[in-house]
């Protein structure tokens, strides 16, 4: 791997992060909530499958032979389970000589239809036993603390595909190493991407997850709406010329806004706060993350440029009604119902927007983030992994199960049925097979190979538990509502959210005097 991919933490780091969450402040950097990827998911869970039954009594290191009993699976969700709400599942038990794997629900059925089979196939072929459980963590109650205890217990489940946080994992010393694993996946499909991996899954130079897909947030705008005004899209790449085209293609009268974006109390407002501020090279920390810098010149500049942006008469025109007290889903709701040109959001509205067969969406145009004022663009994608847990009983099937998983034969119908929510996690996964499923995925492998590793609000340091405790003060949203009543001006808001961010970081024993 090249230098950039070699950058790890130190156990020491990765402790100081894990309920901090360095793949939550990676996916809020992405312009979501810090739970996001369950955004991906289906709305409603399922329930558990049912309890393993006794398993043999003699281990299997590796795939038998096809004498061994024939794979069974748990019953896939029904439509009627899905509706329901779940209740508390036992976490299944993993015994030896059956191979014990959850997984995740899918927001589209078929692309969890096609993981399930690659998985009962496997079994399969190689003659194993097989409990495959579909389920959100949700679904098992507190999940993390189920894992816990099953590892304690000798008797946790084999593999896991989910997109929980590692880092809490890892702390919870529930995780096995699997460095040998990514190390041939590595050398078979390429480096791993985004380059955020390596700050999620490795600890002391060695990983304990296994990249299994990307995912990514993007900018989405009506391709069809701007270019009417002779507008490309694609030129569109910083805020000033995003806010002037929304401004030129909205037409209230038709019930078309072009400006998408909240400054509300939201994960969404949050992000879109924090990527102006960036843009303007403004900084929450510095290099080392433990020196609070939000109070600068280029901060103020930003919340100067948002202030213009939501009080002026000039840009008012642009505003749906109601912007300022939007929530996660209006966005979503507006873009879907064609009342706005511009939003950023995960990929699950793209998504949405083909299962519903919207009118439009042909002409959705997925947009990298605006650069900032000295030419970066500061986005990463994030992952969604495959942990074997620590003390299972059938680890070299569940390694030999993963690179299965992996095989672009296995992997890519996938890839194609998911509309953009599953995505190659290894350069060279990113196949002209790959790349032909739709023209947006060019942006969406830009912003998933930029050599940049953006952490968020904790950029251009290494994220940690005081800065993620920035956004759950709603620190951010505090300052713009303070500007936007009147009650500061732009330079009073901004010294009012570092003192607080200080005050945040000094609880956490960093002293900023």
């Amino acid at each position: 791997m090249d230098e950039p991919r070699n950058r790890t933490i130190s156990r020491r780091a990765m402790l100081r992060a894990a309920f901090g969450g360095l793949s939550a402040a990676v996916l809020a950097a992405c312009g979501q909530q810090t739970a996001a990827p369950a955004a991906t998911t289906a709305p409603a869970e399922p329930t558990a499958a049912p309890a393993p039954t006794t398993a043999p009594a003699e281990p299997t290191a590796a795939p038998a032979a096809t004498t061994a009993p024939a794979a069974t699976t748990a019953p896939s969700p029904t439509p009627a389970a899905a509706a329901a709400a779940p209740t508390e599942a036992p976490l299944p038990q993993g015994a030896a000589g059956k191979l014990t794997v959850i997984h995740r629900t899918e927001y589209f059925e078929d692309a969890q239809t096609l993981f399930r089979n690659a998985v009962v196939k496997f079994a399969e072929d190689n003659g194993i036993q097989l409990d495959i459980s579909t389920a959100n963590p949700e679904a098992f109650g507190d999940f993390n603390a189920k894992m816990q205890a099953a590892v304690q217990a000798g008797n946790p489940p084999d593999v896991a595909y989910h997109t929980l946080s590692i880092p809490q994992l890892y702390f919870l010393d529930v995780l096995e190493d699997v460095t040998d694993v990514v190390e041939e996946a590595v050398a078979k499909y390429g480096p791993v991407v985004p380059v955020t991996a390596e700050l999620n899954a490795v600890v002391d130079g060695r990983w304990y997850a296994v990249p299994f897909q990307s995912q990514t947030a993007a900018t989405f705008a009506r391709g069809d709406v701007l270019r009417a005004k002779g507008i490309d899209p694609l030129s569109l790449d910083t805020w000033d010329k995003r806010r002037d085209a929304a401004l030129e293609v909205s037409d209230p009268a038709n019930e078309m806004w072009g400006w998408g974006f909240t400054m509300n109390r939201s994960g969404d407002g949050h992000g879109f706060i924090t990527d102006v501020i960036q843009a303007f090279g403004g900084r929450f920390v510095d290099e080392t993350g433990e020196r609070v810098t939000f109070n600068s010149p280029e901060t103020v500049a930003a919340v100067t440029w948002l202030q213009e942006t939501y009080m002026s008469d000039k840009y008012r025109p642009m505003l749906p009604p109601g912007i300022e007290s939007w929530t996660d889903t209006s966005n979503n709701e507006n873009f879907l119902a064609g009342k706005i040109a511009f939003t950023q959001n995960q990929f699950s509205v793209y998504a949405q927007s083909k299962r519903d067969g919207v009118p439009f969406f042909q002409d959705i145009v997925v947009l990298r983030k605006p650069k900032t004022n000295d030419g970066l663009v500061l986005e990463s994608g994030a992952n969604g992994w495959l942990t074997i847990f620590k003390g299972a009983q059938n680890i070299d099937a569940a390694k030999q199960l993963i690179l299965y998983l992996l095989d672009p034969a296995n992997f890519t119908p996938i890839v194609k049925v998911s509309s953009g929510l599953i995505l190659p996690a290894y350069q060279n996964l990113w196949t002209d097979e790959v790349m032909a499923i739709d023209p947006n995925f060019v942006t969406l492998r830009d912003i998933i190979f930029n050599e940049t590793a953006y952490t968020g609000q904790a950029y251009p340091a290494q994220p940690n538990a005081a800065v993620a405790a920035i956004d759950a003060q709603s620190i951010l949203s505090q300052m713009m509502s303070n500007v936007t009543n009147g009650s500061m001006t732009p330079e009073q808001a901004v010294e009012d959210a570092h003192n607080k961010i200080v005050q945040i970081f000094e609880e956490f024993g960093l002293p900023q005097g």
